[in-house]
């Protein structure tokens, strides 16, 4: 046998096949033999197939069970109807008029009925005939081996059994006896196996990087629950009970309730004529009961809040980073869950340019050179802007929110002094970061992914 198959010579070897393979490819790397792979593709009839071939498939069956009309009612009750008029349609065969089913093609034999008499590859319909689950496609791999003309030479000059040493010991070197042994040959041009070392998912490191360098700033993290009540969430924010953001479609609610906090007369009163402030407030009726609703949270500005009420007179650097929830459709720029970085400042003389000042730095900080501002709105900030930062290749790209809490946020937990407050997703930050196309990425297990990311993230974009 000139180029026998591992399978034989696994046989007469006592070994397996895998072991032949891999003995090969060795000896093929020191050029002593040829190993040739061989591929063959085969196909064979499902076994709903198998009952077209012999029947015929669903949409002749049908095509061939009335004349040149039928009401649409009546072919359907036909077995093969649930199927058959799909492609019945799809095939060009047939015109569907005021519930009337007519032919309008005689209905030759196609390239896919042909296939499914004779299966062989590259024949034409077989691609249809695997689409539609009636063939299965199966690969068969053989593995050849032949000696080389070096491999005969080695063989007539004898071969050397010895074990190869692939170390020397301290001994061996002393005494000389290095000299007698077969020493393992070293290719310096072939590459060393890559070493996987365990490391954080990307991420997280994002995630940790941004926690630094607020710490190196001199803030304080906040912690909270997933679960809040609608006070925290909306009412202490100052957001009106009717607004469009409460509703199912942007809120996951729960079946639960919180009892509302000490002084919530206070958020009441605001919300219905602006209580002590020089607001006028949103007018009507605030519900206690609509208060007192949980809802997963939206974002983490009620943390804030709440730091605020624990903390009304003491100078604040405080920040959250935190998951949030929103009923999205998931595409390649939205999720359902993300996390939200919520940072505020508090003192007696911080005004909207220190803000913008800790915003450039952060940013400055987190690897984006370019960073600008421009007027915006949001609901419990005033004075509000945007930042914005440069990314080659996508031009200025909107990064969060920011601006000074509004004194109907503030007011009922008696803070005097002015909230500095803002706001990003993080997810957008770690696709501008790490270059990725798709948000899901992120959360996907895809190891490749992760083992080739790079450890230190902190160039500058």
């Amino acid at each position: 046998m000139d180029r026998p198959n591992v399978v034989y010579l696994a046989r007469i070897m006592d070994t397996t096949p895998e072991a032949v393979v891999q003995h090969a490819v060795l000896l093929e790397s020191k050029k002593l033999c040829d190993l040739q792979k061989k591929v063959t593709v085969e196909y064979r009839l499902t076994r709903e197939g198998e009952k077209y071939a012999s029947e015929g498939l669903p949409e002749r069956v049908l095509f061939e069970s009335f004349e040149n009309a039928i009401p649409m009612k009546e072919l359907q009750k036909h077995p093969s109807s649930k199927l058959g008029i799909g492609w019945l349609r799809k095939k060009g065969w047939i015109a569907i008029r005021e519930g009337i089913v007519e032919k309008i093609s005689d209905a030759p034999i196609g390239d896919d009925e042909k296939a499914l008499k004779d299966l062989k590859p590259g024949v034409p319909g077989l691609d249809e005939l695997l689409k539609r689950k009636l063939v299965e496609e199966t690969e068969t791999t053989d593995y050849f081996v032949s000696i080389t003309t070096e491999g005969e030479v080695l063989v007539e000059t004898g071969l050397d059994l010895r074990m190869e040493a692939g170390t020397l010991t301290s001994e061996q070197i002393r005494t000389g006896e290095w000299e007698n042994l077969k020493l393992r040959r070293y290719n310096v041009t072939t590459p060393p196996k890559r070493i996987y070392a365990g490391k954080k998912h990307p991420y997280q490191q994002l995630i940790d990087e941004m926690r630094s360098v607020l710490l190196e700033m001199g803030f304080t993290e906040m912690y909270g629950e997933i679960v809040q009540s609608s006070f925290w969430n909306f009412d202490a924010l100052f957001q009106p009970q009717d607004h469009p953001a409460r509703e199912m479609q942007d809120t996951f609610f729960l079946d639960m309730e919180e009892k509302l906090p000490e002084n919530y007369e206070a958020v009441r009163d605001i919300h219905e004529f602006g209580g002590d402030t020089s607001s006028v407030g949103w007018g009507g009726k605030w519900k206690e009961e609509k208060a007192r609703q949980c809802v997963l949270r939206t974002h983490t500005t009620g943390l804030s809040i709440q730091y605020l009420k624990d903390h009304p007179d003491e100078p604040a650097k405080a920040f959250c980073i935190g998951r949030v929830y929103r009923r999205e459709a998931i595409d390649p720029t939205h999720t359902p869950e993300f996390e939200q970085l919520e940072g505020i400042v508090m003192d007696r003389d911080v005004s909207f340019r220190h803000l913008m000042g800790f915003l450039k730095e952060f940013y400055h900080r987190m690897g984006f050179e370019n960073v600008r501002f421009r007027p915006a709105y949001f609901p419990y900030t005033e004075p509000s802007v945007e930042p914005e930062v440069y990314v080659e290749g996508l031009g200025w790209v909107e990064l969060g929110g920011a601006g000074i809490f509004r004194e109907e946020v503030t007011a009922p937990w008696g803070v005097k002094y002015p909230v500095l407050a803002w706001g990003l997703g993080v997810s957008r930050v770690a696709m501008l970061k790490m270059g990725l196309k798709d948000l899901r990425q992120l959360y996907k297990s895809d190891v490749d992914w992760i083992r080739n990311s790079p450890v230190n993230r902190k160039e500058e974009i």
